[in-house]
């Protein structure tokens, strides 16, 4: 520590600066030794010495005992990790005097981040921390006694729906679906939303090409189609019963059909259920959902010259041939099938 010290007062004298700098007031203090030795360690020295003006809220070696133990030493021991990033969260650009502060005020600090003062009969507070000695002025600024040492919230990271559809190995389409339709913010803000996710695998039942051409007019068909995916709201699966209609951004529905073998969106199989996030809910589906004004593909898809036998749907169940708004794979003598669309 004492070493750490006698650099930053060379480093000081080398500077050539009179001894009235925001460094010469913290390491001149007995009650500061811990936030010398910080400063020293992060490389601010010079940048407190010669930049400015600039506000100091420092806290004293009281206040560095208050941490867990072992963390100073953590801290100064990796100087390119958080160590520069709290020490900055105590520093303001400019001179703010005591009669400066007011109830409420907001601080942006040099980390990016802010603090916030709180006035009361009993003192002033800057993030709950109370200033205990203030205007110590400098040539190049203010400093600040506080009780206790100053964190900046951690970010926290982000958990929206959308995050989960970029995340997912089996949503590539999807998320280039979305983010081509241009509803990465829509989705991302507030909600909350129940999106109904098709995978990769739901996106490879549709007509060769189907995909491409809608991502070629991504505020047409494409947007209408991902939106009957969304449900304004926070819908779990407990919150879903047998026969319920699900109303979408789109202006569409969607029913819930639940039986022995699971759950179903408009025949999609839900087979992953509650991905909570911050913003709502995801359930993965195994097939894509079409609204029923969304696309018209003409059954001159099948195999001409072919005798057609039946029909399944994407479960291997036997439909009839004429079922609408779902997909549909006609069988042929000759071993053909052939995938589409039935939709009114």
């Amino acid at each position: 520590m004492k070493r750490i010290l006698l650099n930053i007062s060379l480093a000081i004298s080398t500077l050539g600066f009179a001894q009235t700098t925001i460094v010469d007031i913290i390491v001149g203090s007995e009650d500061h030794t811990t936030l010398a030795a910080a400063v020293g360690a992060a490389g601010l020295v010079e940048t407190l010495n010669t930049g400015g003006p600039f506000t100091v809220f420092a806290p004293t070696d009281a206040a560095f005992a208050l941490l867990p133990e072992g963390t100073v030493e953590s801290l100064i021991a990796d100087t390119t990790g958080a160590l520069a990033t709290i020490l900055t969260h105590h520093v303001s650009g400019g001179s703010t005097l005591s009669t400066d502060l007011y109830d409420g005020m907001m601080i942006t600090t040099v980390a990016g981040t802010e603090l916030m003062v709180s006035i009361d009969s009993n003192g002033v507070y800057i993030d709950g921390a109370m200033v205990t000695v203030a205007n110590l002025t400098a040539d190049n600024g203010v400093v600040h006694v506080i009780n206790a040492v100053l964190l900046p919230e951690a970010e926290v990271e982000s958990n929206t729906v959308v995050d989960i559809i970029v995340g997912s190995e089996d949503h590539t389409i999807l998320a280039a679906a979305v983010g081509a339709a241009g509803l990465f913010e829509t989705l991302s803000g507030d909600g909350p939303f129940t999106v109904f996710a098709p995978t990769d695998a739901a996106f490879a039942l549709l007509p060769e090409g189907l995909v491409a051409t809608l991502l070629e007019d991504p505020s047409g068909q494409l947007t209408t189609i991902l939106t009957h995916h969304v449900f304004a709201g926070s819908a779990l699966s407990t919150d879903l019963y047998d026969g319920m209609m699900v109303p979408t951004i789109a202006g569409g529905e969607l029913e819930v059909m639940i039986d022995s073998t699971g759950v179903y969106i408009d025949n999609a199989m839900v087979t992953a259920a509650n991905i909570e996030t911050s913003n709502g809910v995801v359930h993965v589906i195994d097939a894509v959902l079409i609204p029923e004004e969304g696309l018209s593909i003409e059954e001159s898809l099948a195999i001409e010259n072919q005798t057609y036998l039946y029909s399944i749907d994407v479960l291997g169940k036997r439909i009839n041939k004429a079922t609408l708004n779902t997909i549909i794979f006609d069988v042929y003598s000759s071993g053909s099938v052939v995938k589409r669309f039935s939709l009114r």
